[in-house]
């Protein structure tokens, strides 16, 4: 009430709240926006197509109401230069590697269901149980493409051909590649599953607007249990208080007993590079929030038949350089610090900071149908977030039927598996580096899988009837 009341004193009228009035959102002309925010002074900036209107200048608010305030949104800075972090990708021009290519289709859900150990039983039953993923970007998907897909891959399980609900608007264009991905692999994992689709236009200074998103889910009373994003920005291109005010709501939809998946980044560990200086490794937000389960990639070691796995060389994984490392996880990361072979550089990376991804999944050569065309060669972990993600709500849906409640934030129970004797659950991936700087000291190598957690694949890939038992244990 005291800022709205500061807002209304310069004649601002023009605001949203959101339901736990926590947030405020307000048009007005940038001489009032000024008058408001002393300091700020506004000019309009211009880059090829594109403007946007920001202050070089900090600006102040009144004492008493600097505690009530986290941040004001869009005044200093830049839109990224970088495209999103995490985004499905086809390999054009694929070559068949080996004379096995011929016996090999790509990944596809009987192939996950295979690895993974899922038989036709696993799938939802319970009308009260859902999953969800978020879009944003202006991509949409097709039901139409969800109804082929399923035709054509969907045989051996029970499964839907329908999204249930779209929350926000779906556009009327042609499919995007990852919001196809994202759609037909959370339905074809987590089969006869009620799903939602959350559709976020906008943007927060050209960004994903997670925040948007999350105050829609703070919003609501009603909600899937389980969410699953493929999108990710780099941390450092996004304000310190902007973070910090997304992972409050993160640890909010936490303790709601939401759980909440991210693609932990097809970069490697990334790199910032620092002209004439060090270089450094660059973690992806919203990968990096303690508040989350980050998702990483894996291929097939050999890529011609259903094996073990090995590091998908583009898995993101790292430590945030914002957040702290997390009581559940700090014992796991520090035994990988102190074991690791071979480790880059400590300049490269804040071994203090939160550590990702938690576990992974298949994220090489799936095949995807968009605007009614079946499309092979689709990489990212955009692929193996979804996958996690429909096996999780496939779990919920034991735990609802045995009266237990949903999983929640499900990183502390990950972290003790081993301890508490199901180390069986998750397959252990130990092989394989993922990409970082191309420069003369890591020469384009990060982390390096190994024996239990490892920044690449954290614990590794699912064993779904383990992971099944695991976590529906009293």
């Amino acid at each position: 009430m005291a800022v709205l009341k500061w807002l209304q004193g310069h004649g601002v009228e023009d605001c949203r709240s959101v339901a736990t009035l926590d947030f405020l959102e307000c048009r007005m002309p940038v001489s009032t926006a000024e008058r408001l925010l002393p300091g700020a002074e506004f000019h309009r900036y211009v880059k090829g197509q594109r403007s946007v209107i920001r202050s070089p200048h900090p600006y102040v608010v009144p004492e008493e109401l600097a505690e009530h305030i986290d941040f004001v949104g869009g005044l200093h800075r830049f839109p990224a230069e970088r495209s999103v972090v995490s985004r499905a990708w086809a390999k054009e021009g694929m070559e068949s590697r080996g004379q096995r290519a011929a016996f090999h289709l790509g990944v596809m859900p009987s192939v996950i269901r295979k690895r993974y150990n899922m038989t036709r039983e696993d799938i939802g039953v319970l009308p009260n149980n859902s999953q969800a993923c978020a879009q944003f970007l202006e991509q949409y998907f097709h039901q139409a493409d969800l109804a082929v897909f399923m035709k054509l891959f969907g045989s051996g399980f029970a499964h839907r051909t329908e999204v249930d609900r779209v929350v926000g608007h779906q556009g009327q264009g042609r499919a995007g590649l990852e919001a196809s991905l994202d759609v037909e692999y959370i339905m074809s994992t987590g089969a006869n599953i009620s799903t939602w689709v959350f559709s976020n236009a906008g943007r927060h200074e050209s960004q994903e607007p997670f925040l948007a998103w999350l105050l829609l889910l703070s919003n609501m009373s009603a909600l899937p249990w389980v969410h699953s994003v493929s999108y990710g920005d780099d941390e450092d291109s996004l304000s310190q208080a902007y973070l910090q005010r997304v992972n409050v709501e993160f640890m909010k939809a936490a303790a709601r007993g939401l759980t909440v998946l991210f693609a932990s980044g097809d970069d490697g560990a990334g790199c910032r590079r620092v002209p004439g200086g060090n270089h450094t490794f660059r973690p992806s937000f919203p990968a990096s929030s303690p508040y989350v389960t980050t998702v990483g990639g894996t291929s097939f070691k050999n890529p011609f038949l259903v094996t073990a796995e090995v590091t998908d060389y583009i898995s993101g994984g790292g430590f945030s350089n914002v957040f702290p490392m997390p009581d559940y996880q700090a014992e796991a990361v520090r035994t990988f610090l102190r074991s690791a072979p071979k480790l880059p550089p400590s300049s490269y990376y804040n071994s203090s900071g939160r550590a990702y991804p938690d576990l992974a999944a298949l994220s090489d050569n799936y095949w995807v149908v968009t605007n009614r065309l079946p499309l092979p060669w689709v990489s990212g972990t955009s692929a193996s977030t979804p996958v996690v993600a429909g096996m999780l709500a496939l779990i919920n849906d034991r735990r609802l039927q045995r009266g237990q409640p949903p999983l929640g934030f499900l990183n502390p129970a990950l972290y003790r598996l081993r301890e508490r004797g199901h180390g069986g659950a998750l397959f252990d991936v130990t092989q394989g580096c993922h990409l970082s700087c191309l420069d003369g000291t890591v020469q384009g190598q990060g982390f390096c899988a190994g024996p239990a957690w490892d920044a690449v694949t954290g614990w590794g890939t699912p064993n779904f009837p383990l992971l099944l038992r695991a976590l529906t244990a009293p």
